[in-house]
């Protein structure tokens, strides 16, 4: 087991699968600026570690991520509004951008801008004690961050209307039968049931899983079958002159052999 520690933000590595912590727990991880900087720095760390193939999103204490801090934007400190809140954006578009697999184990309320932080993952895993809360209007805040872009594409927009626009909060249950979630665990079992998950992936081969991942992405703003036939055929031709594949296909014969 390997670890990285930075002010407000840790990970531990455990058999493949980096488990990345918003430890602030007096503010319930509510992101500023700094710690949007440290979460950068952690995923290039985690990224640039071979030994690391799937991340773990999650929060210290009994929040998830309470949103952003956005009393540091604007002129007072030396930036536009915008480019603050690009700054505060970055916080989970780096996790977005992540070529690893990636999951939000969500043990408590996300709110806001941490609601972001989840989106951005692969999968959601969801606790009991989940609360996945848009608030933007509320706060009498534009949504943003490609918020209901995100929202729409995992949800629908019937969940993105009642979330955002009606304010509705949902429960790690209600999150999982909308279909936001992956699913809903007992808040006890949730970070070893998000790591059995990510060591799934991280037993495959690194390069492989990245490729695949990007595949995932791209062919969702593919419209017909066959474009997506040749999408994937580069990559599986790549794969199929791996050693990697040679040496499990190897292998898969000879158990089927009994040799």
């Amino acid at each position: 087991m390997t670890g990285t520690t930075a002010r407000e933000v840790r990970s531990e590595v455990v058999d493949g699968v980096a488990v990345l912590t918003l430890d602030a727990p007096d503010r319930r991880n509510a992101m500023t600026l700094p710690m949007c900087d440290e979460v950068a720095a952690v995923c290039d760390a985690l990224e640039a570690d071979e030994s690391v193939g799937a991340i773990v999103v999650t929060g210290a204490g009994s929040a998830f991520c309470a949103g952003a801090d956005l009393s540091h934007l604007g002129g007072d400190h030396g930036r536009s509004t915008e480019d603050g809140l690009h700054a505060i954006y970055e916080g989970f578009l780096r996790i977005a951008r992540s070529p690893l697999p990636t999951i939000a184990a969500v043990n408590g309320p996300a709110v806001g801008a941490g609601l972001n932080l989840a989106l951005a993952c692969d999968l959601r895993l969801a606790g009991r004690s989940a609360r996945f809360d848009a608030r933007f209007l509320n706060l009498g805040i534009h949504p943003g961050g490609g918020h209901t872009w995100m929202l729409q594409r995992i949800a629908g927009p019937q969940t993105a209307a009642a979330t955002v626009l009606f304010g509705e909060i949902l429960d790690g249950a209600e999150a999982e039968r909308v279909g936001l979630a992956w699913r809903c665990v007992d808040d006890d079992a949730l970070i070893d049931t998000a790591v059995a998950l990510g060591r799934r992936a991280a037993a495959a081969p690194r390069e492989l899983v990245r490729r695949t991942k990007a595949t995932i992405a791209d062919v969702a703003s593919i419209d017909d079958h066959d474009t997506a036939v040749r999408r994937e055929l580069v990559d599986q031709a790549w794969s199929a002159d791996q050693p990697a594949f040679r040496e499990r296909l190897t292998a898969m014969r000879r158990r089927i052999s009994g040799r």
